[in-house]
C-alpha cells in the first residue's frame, strides 16, 4: 500500500509540474496508480493525503469509524461551529485573523506531539490555509476538502438487536439525519431513507438481504429523500403516507396499515401536526419510529409552509397525535428521524423509551392551550433551503442539482 501511494503522489507531481499529454507514459502510470488505490480505497480505512494536502470527506469518515487517531481543527466562525460540528472536533476562533494573514492564533490551539490534523471550515479554503501554516511548522495537517458542505453526508450506524429483528440505524453525523433499516429472516424495510442509495445497496448485499419497502414518515423539509431511488434500485415497494403532494406514483400507507418484513409486522401510526401526513411506524410493539413528531428530547416544529394560523393549528392536530402516542407502553424505544446534536462515533443509537421521553419532556403534560402556545412561542429559525428541498422531494428527482448546495447546514426539525 505505501509504496501504491508514494506512487500517486509522485504522478500527481508530475501532472503538476508539466504540461504532459494525455497519452504520455506519465499520465498511464498516474491513471493505472489512481485506479490501483480507489479499488482499494473501498476495503481500507487508510488516510490517503494528496500532494495539495487535503482529506476527503469519506477518508475522515473511515477514519473516524475505525477510530483511527485524528485532531480536528475547526477554524470557522463561532457562529457556524454553534450551528453545527464534527463529533469531538477541537475549535478555535481563528477565521479572520487566518484570512488577514496573521497566522500566530494557530499557536494558540496545543496540538499534541505527533498528531494528524485535519482543519475544517464552510468550504474547505481558509482550512487549507490553516493546513499549509501548520505543516510550516512541522505538523502533519490536512485540509478537509470541501469543509462543513462536504461533510454533510458523512455518516455512521449503531445497531439494534432483537429476538425477532434487527435495526440498523444509518446516522449522517453533521446533518443529524437518521434512517432505518428493519432486517428480519433475510427481508428489509428502509425508513427515511436519507443517504445515498449506494450506502444502503452495500449493507443489503453484505448481509444478503432482499429489500422489500422504503419507506417515509412525511415529505421532508430538511433533506432530500432518497426513498424513491433506492426503491427504484432495489425493485421495491416504494411507500409514502397517502397524501395528494407527490408527483410520482407511490404505495399509500393509510393509518391502521400494516406491513409485514420477515417474522415483523409494522404498524402505520397516522400523527398530523409537523405535516398533514405524518405517519409513525410501530414495529411488534416493541419500537416506534417516529419521523419528526416526536424526538427524543423534545417534538415536532408545526409552522414549515404554514401562516400564523395554519401553524396554530398545526399545533393543535401535533397535540392529539402526541395524545395518542403518550397510550403506547412506556418501554417502547422511539427512534426519531433527526438529532438535533452531531452523532458521535460510538455506534450508540439515538434513542430513548417512551416513558423516559415522558418525563423529560415536559411539554408532553401541557393541556392543549399551554402546549400550542408554547410551542409556537419556541419555534427555531426556518430551515434553509426547505422550500426547494420540499420541491424537489414532492418531485421525486434531484438529478438536475448537487444535493450538498440544498442540505448543508444543521438540522432544525426539534422544539424542546
Amino acid at each position: 500500500m505505501r509504496r501504491t501511494l508514494q506512487l500517486y503522489c509522485k504522478a500527481e507531481q508530475i501532472k503538476e509540474r508539466t504540461s504532459v499529454r494525455r497519452n504520455s507514459r506519465y499520465t498511464k502510470i498516474c491513471c493505472w496508480v489512481q485506479k490501483k488505490f480507489y479499488r482499494f480505497k473501498k476495503y481500507s480505512t487508510y488516510i490517503i493525503m494528496q500532494v495539495n494536502n487535503t482529506i476527503s470527506a469519506e477518508s475522515l469518515r473511515m477514519a473516524m469509524e475505525n477510530e483511527e487517531p485524528v485532531f480536528i481543527l475547526d477554524v470557522r466562525p463561532p457562529a457556524q461551529r454553534e450551528e453545527w460540528q464534527i463529533p469531538g472536533s477541537h475549535y478555535l476562533d481563528a477565521y479572520k485573523r487566518l484570512n488577514d494573514g496573521d497566522y500566530t492564533i494557530l499557536d494558540e490551539i496545543e496540538i499534541p506531539a505527533n498528531a494528524k490534523v485535519v482543519t475544517v471550515c464552510a468550504a474547505g479554503r481558509t482550512s487549507q490555509v490553516a493546513a499549509d501554516a501548520l505543516r510550516e511548522k512541522g505538523i502533519d495537517a490536512y485540509s478537509l476538502e470541501g469543509g462543513m458542505k462536504a461533510w454533510s453526508t458523512a455518516w455512521n450506524t449503531a445497531i439494534i438487536n432483537f429476538p425477532e429483528f434487527e435495526i440498523i440505524q444509518f446516522r449522517r453525523t453533521g446533518k443529524g439525519c437518521l434512517s432505518h433499516m428493519i432486517t428480519s429472516n433475510r427481508e428489509a424495510m428502509v425508513v427515511d431513507a436519507s443517504l445515498p442509495v449506494e450506502v444502503y445497496s452495500e449493507v443489503l448485499h453484505q448481509q444478503h438481504l432482499t429489500l422489500k419497502y422504503v419507506a417515509d414518515t412525511h415529505i421532508h423539509a430538511d433533506h432530500l429523500s432518497r426513498s424513491k431511488q433506492l426503491a427504484e434500485t432495489c425493485n421495491a415497494i416504494c411507500c409514502l403516507p397517502a397524501n395528494n403532494k407527490v408527483d410520482f406514483s407511490y404505495h399509500a400507507v393509510d393509518d391502521n396499515a400494516v406491513l409485514k418484513v420477515g417474522h415483523v409486522s409494522i404498524n402505520a401510526i397516522h400523527t398530523p401536526g409537523h405535516t398533514a401526513e405524518s405517519t409513525c411506524y410501530l414495529i411488534n410493539d416493541k419500537v416506534l419510529l417516529t419521523g419528526d413528531t416526536l424526538f427524543t428530547n423534545g417534538v415536532g416544529r408545526p409552522d414549515l409552509k404554514a401562516n400564523n394560523e395554519e401553524a396554530l393549528q398545526k399545533s393543535k392536530l401535533l397535540f392529539y397525535s402526541l395524545q395518542h402516542l403518550l397510550m403506547l407502553n412506556d418501554n417502547i424505544i422511539v427512534l426519531p428521524c433527526h438529532t438535533s446534536k452531531p452523532v458521535e462515533f460510538n455506534h450508540i443509537a439515538v434513542q430513548a423509551t417512551l416513558g423516559s421521553i415522558k418525563e423529560t419532556v415536559s411539554m408532553l403534560h401541557l393541556n392543549e392551550e399551554d402546549f400550542t402556545n408554547t410551542i409556537l412561542q419556541r419555534i427555531p429559525p426556518t430551515p434553509a433551503n426547505y422550500l426547494s428541498i420540499v420541491e424537489k422531494n414532492i418531485k421525486g428527482d434531484f438529478s438536475d442539482i448537487n444535493p450538498a448546495d440544498l442540505e448543508a447546514g444543521a438540522n432544525r426539525c426539534a422544539i424542546s
